[in-house]
């Protein structure tokens, strides 16, 4: 392989990609807006304040002690009125969160099955302050107590699982679609025909390919990094963060690979660009890089299982949150090679010089 003919390949792409700005934004400044707008988002991770209205007098309510009523109040907004009719036209419209009055002995709740998340908060918190009650009215204290404490350092923030999903998806989206449009545009203008007669070898071509696609990877990797661990998110990196670095190359190479074959595939950039949405758009929703996937439905997780980039998301996430090493790394490092190594082959059967 001719060192000045890798150099001048990976050269002319890189300035490729570069000169066009739509494919520069979607693959650079595209995956990093979403950083920065779920980063801020979820920057605040407390519990969710509820606002109910308290109709007339509640015994559990008003007979609090100041002590418990303030800390009630971090978490529950209580506000009172006289209109029983207009406070559950509130709760209907979504304005408040429930509703909730005495009759005898008996506290009742109203909420909107409209918005369950809002709904099971206030009865949660209802529930807490009925039970507290009944528990005071035996004279006896609780038998049982509960302490809670997450199992990370309290520093932990959103960021911390934000940052790995979102960098797994825009190294998958850069890697798949650099290499797709790539060969679908290189073939079109018969750009790979002249390299193909030219003293150059398929394996410089495919080297400088390579090269520049991770390339990019580590510029996004060091981009998001970079932006996530400023004071404003606070991105909070274990021991052994490095191990990212190895993942985004085993990773790029893997996405790399499927783009190659939607770009030995394909005849068309609109082609290409659909086949690769196809790949991809699944692939980002249903591999946990926007949200967790712990309680989707088991065909769902089942279906994630087949998706190289949740494997890729877990490791990172591993390494850079989770304090975990090596034993977290390396397999996801051998099973994503083995996909690029696989799905490679089948590219190169596929492949063709021009649209002869």
């Amino acid at each position: 392989m001719s060192a000045e003919a890798f150099t001048s390949l990976s050269r002319a792409m890189a300035l490729g990609l570069l000169r066009d700005r739509t494919a520069a934004f979607f693959m650079l400044v595209f995956p990093l807006m979403f950083l920065v707008l779920f980063g801020a988002l979820f920057k605040n991770d407390a519990t969710a304040r509820a606002e109910i209205v308290q109709i007339g007098r509640v015994e559990v309510f008003d007979s609090l002690p100041r002590d418990a009523r303030e800390g009630l109040e971090e978490v529950l907004e209580i506000r009172r009125s006289d209109d029983r009719d207009e406070a559950l036209e509130e709760v209907r419209a979504g304005d408040v969160d429930a509703v909730v009055w005495q009759e005898g002995d008996e506290v009742r709740l109203r909420y909107s099955a409209a918005d369950r998340v809002r709904a099971g908060n206030a009865r949660a918190l209802v529930d807490s302050v009925v039970q507290q009650a009944n528990i005071a009215a035996t004279g006896q204290p609780p038998a049982y107590g509960l302490t809670t404490r997450q199992v990370e350092d309290e520093s932990l923030k959103a960021i911390q699982f934000l940052t790995p999903g979102l960098l797994g998806w825009a190294v998958a989206m850069g890697a798949v679609f650099g290499s797709a449009f790539t060969l679908v545009n290189w073939r079109k203008k018969r750009i790979l025909r002249r390299l193909w007669l030219a003293p150059v070898s398929a394996g410089t071509v495919i080297a400088a390919r390579v090269g520049v696609s991770v390339a990019l990877a580590l510029v996004q990797t060091a981009v998001f990094l970079g932006v996530a661990s400023v004071p404003y998110y606070g991105l909070e990196l274990s021991g052994d963060w490095w191990l990212a670095v190895p993942l985004v190359v085993c990773g790029t190479l893997a996405f790399m690979s499927i783009g190659l074959v939607v770009g030995a595939w394909a005849k068309t950039e609109e082609a290409a660009n659909g086949a690769a949405q196809v790949v991809i758009l699944p692939m980002a929703f249903l591999s946990g890089a926007f949200f967790p996937l712990d309680m989707a439905p088991a065909w769902i997780q089942t279906v994630s299982g087949a998706f190289p980039l949740t494997y890729l998301n877990e490791a990172m996430q591993d390494v850079l949150s989770r304090g975990q090493s090596w034993g977290a790394a390396l397999p996801v490092m051998g099973g994503l090679l083995l996909f690029a190594a696989v799905l490679t082959a089948v590219a190169a059967r596929l492949f063709r010089w021009d649209d002869a």
